[in-house]
């Protein structure tokens, strides 16, 4: 199968189906209305708004790829092993010492050693957290341009943590980048979606007194934003560790998302003693997030096809750039963002926006740029 001239086109496919699957399967989650939902006006409508449950949700997709890991494992062991499994899974089957990017042999992570991957895994559930919030207040599509953000903070972190020095091309591309983000950020602002959800950040007294609109929309744009810083820092950490120790990727996401998971169970019955329980209905009221999940199918089925998007995302993504290459990953990543735009605008979740467009293309190009998928004209 793996020789077939059609298995990078099936890979690029699953990728680009199951990461636009994912964000919009969030945003549809974060659509379901929860309680109240008779009344005929909508502002008296409680929609499902928990973050940290959608952030568990998401280490459980990712602790999948961790059980695919053994599978192939098992598998490799019973049969004879293909090239095509081989690439797939970036030789994941095997914990041999492989030689780090210095060319120093590299010994398998085992052990107490496993414990740094708990590092990345907060930096993902502080980042998921804060994108899952910003999400209430921007649309699917906004939410996946800001996210191109993350080559602005893992470029200068790689700089000045890693000591990767940054070519020219790589500075302008960079600088494309964040116009394309500013303008796409500006485009949410102007003209901010409908805003149904309410800021249970705040105590729920202080949020009659918030402004809707343009107001939640600049707070959504910072939010996602601000959670790329953590994603960088993850990445940055995965490559240092990466360094030390040989880790296959499959593994890693697999790792991390057993770690994540372990935090938010224990964070979550924390956060209600300590928040939850003073500001009933919030973000923190692990029962009431608990009761809107379980008592409503809408929500519970469709966390069951996000973190199976999640899985099947990490998976393909994994195999695409073992197979292709890294580069090839980035543009498809960049390409869902495409989809989930159109497919947004026909379900009717977002109208059409000029300065929208014009700041996902100056984002795509910087990005392709930034991957030397595309070259500066001078």
């Amino acid at each position: 199968m793996s020789n077939s001239p059609y298995y990078g086109a099936i890979l690029a496919t699953g990728m680009l189906v199951t990461g636009t699957a994912n964000t919009l399967l969030t945003k549809l989650q974060d659509k379901q209305c929860v309680r109240n939902c008779a009344d005929p006006d909508p502002a008296n409508r409680e929609y499902f708004e928990q973050p940290v449950w959608q952030t568990l949700n998401m280490f459980y997709g990712e602790m999948l790829c961790l059980a695919c890991f053994y599978l192939f494992n098992v598998y490799r062991r019973r049969t004879t092993a293909t090239a095509g499994y081989e690439r797939i899974e970036d030789e994941a089957a095997s914990d041999d010492p492989k030689a780090g990017s210095a060319g120093v042999q590299t010994k398998p992570i085992a052990g107490w050693a496993t414990l740094w991957m708990w590092i990345p895994a907060a930096c993902d559930l502080l980042g998921t957290t804060l994108m899952n919030v910003g999400l209430f207040f921007t649309t699917a599509s906004v939410y996946q341009m800001l996210r191109g953000a993350v080559v602005i903070f893992s470029g200068l972190f790689s700089v000045l943590f890693l000591g990767h020095r940054l070519a020219r091309f790589q500075v302008i591309s960079l600088a494309l980048v964040v116009i394309g983000v500013t303008i796409v950020g500006l485009s949410n602002i102007i003209s901010p979606p409908p805003q149904v959800y309410k800021l249970h950040i705040l105590p729920l007294d202080d949020t009659e007194s918030i402004d809707t609109g343009a107001w939640k929309a600049a707070l959504g744009v910072v939010l996602v934003l601000g959670a790329q810083v953590f994603t960088a820092t993850q990445f940055v950490v995965e490559e240092k560790i990466i360094r030390n120790y040989h880790l296959t990727p499959l593994r890693a996401v697999g790792l991390e998302g057993s770690f994540g998971a372990l935090t938010v169970m224990v964070a979550i019955p924390v956060l209600h003693v300590l928040i939850g329980r003073s500001h009933p209905g919030g973000y923190f009221d692990a029962p009431d997030g608990f009761h809107q999940i379980v008592e409503n199918p809408a929500v519970w089925q469709t966390s069951i096809y996000i973190m199976l998007s999640i899985a099947f995302f990490n998976f393909f993504g994994l195999s695409v750039t073992n197979y292709l290459s890294a580069t090839s990953r980035a543009t498809i990543d960049t390409c869902r963002t495409l989809f989930i735009w159109m497919i947004s605008l026909a379900l009717g979740w977002e109208s059409f926006s000029w300065i929208q467009v014009v700041g996902f293309v100056v984002l795509v190009y910087g990005t392709f740029v930034y991957n030397r998928v595309l070259t500066l004209p001078f």
